[in-house]
């Protein structure tokens, strides 16, 4: 059964989202957007059921996949700015035979940047949640007509544990080739560091060995930039669907359950990367007991 929530929220589940901001006192968010990528529901999520998914339906497409966003996190404070995670990159694939991913098209995210009035050069420093593929796409890549990526010039921060143990990503497609262009600008940072004025790194692992979420406070509320902790909105209400991916599912789970609990208390705000047209939003705790739904925030 399709609930309210969802019916409220109407196409944005089923589209990738476009810039879209959140004011923090005197630090400014913007969603980023790159591109998008589609996700089998039972691929993705592999202990997900098919009636679970005809009652989640309104999250699906009309090719019937999730619509995942992909792109960035553009934290302002005054006249400095900081990015978490840098998309795909200019590429894009098409959907292949009974994967888990559908078609890719990624490259926005430069474009997005100069929408909002920014260039690659005003960014000091690149965050990112870990090292798979659609979070580092133009740490790595040049555009078109560059000789070397956009983001060259700054600092890539990055979970020491992430870091240590990366030859894990190889099987995801990181080869040795991609982390050798990114290290000499990695800088490995810990857990409950200060990265930016009011960015906090927290680590959340279980997507990854070194999965890092950022904390960002400010104006008497914090948003969770929650990286790859969950994909889509539906995982709110099913925190024990692990990604395919996910490095050790018990504990990514595990913290998922944590995440929304988190999600729920007052003046908390998340930020799902790949969530659809509700990227900013918050847990809603049933108080009789039934699963927890997400619920957008645009302000």
């Amino acid at each position: 059964m399709t609930t309210n929530s969802q019916h409220s929220q109407g196409d944005r589940l089923r589209r990738p989202s476009g810039i879209r901001s959140l004011q923090l006192g005197d630090i400014k968010l913007t969603y980023v957007p790159d591109g998008v990528v589609q996700l089998s529901g039972r691929g993705w999520l592999p202990t997900s059921t098919e009636a679970e998914w005809a009652a989640h339906s309104a999250y699906l497409d009309d090719s019937g996949y999730v619509v995942a966003g992909m792109g960035g996190l553009l934290v302002e404070h005054g006249d400095r700015a900081l990015l978490i995670d840098a998309g795909f990159g200019p590429q894009s694939f098409p959907a292949g035979e009974d994967g888990p991913i559908g078609a890719v098209s990624g490259g926005t995210l430069l474009d997005s940047l100069a929408e909002i009035g920014r260039t690659p050069a005003d960014i000091e420093a690149v965050a990112v949640t870990h090292l798979h593929i659609d979070h580092i796409g133009w740490l790595w890549q040049s555009a078109p007509d560059a000789e070397r990526p956009p983001f060259a010039h700054a600092g890539y921060l990055v979970s020491e544990q992430e870091w240590t143990h990366r030859h894990l990503l190889e099987e995801h497609g990181i080869t040795k080739e991609m982390t050798a262009i990114l290290e000499p600008r990695i800088r490995t940072v810990a857990d409950g560091e200060e990265i930016f004025p009011g960015v906090r790194v927290v680590l959340s692992q279980g997507h990854t060995a070194g999965h890092a979420s950022y904390v960002i406070s400010g104006g008497g509320r914090r948003v969770i930039a929650f990286g790859d902790a969950m994909h889509t909105p539906v995982q709110v209400s099913h925190p024990e669907w692990s990604a395919v991916v996910d490095h050790d599912a018990e504990r990514s789970a595990a913290y998922r359950r944590r995440l929304v609990e988190e999600l729920a208390e007052p003046n908390t705000i998340g930020f799902g990367i790949h969530f659809a047209d509700v990227a900013f939003g918050r847990a809603h705790l049933d108080t009789a007991g039934g699963p927890a739904v997400w619920e957008p925030v645009d302000a």
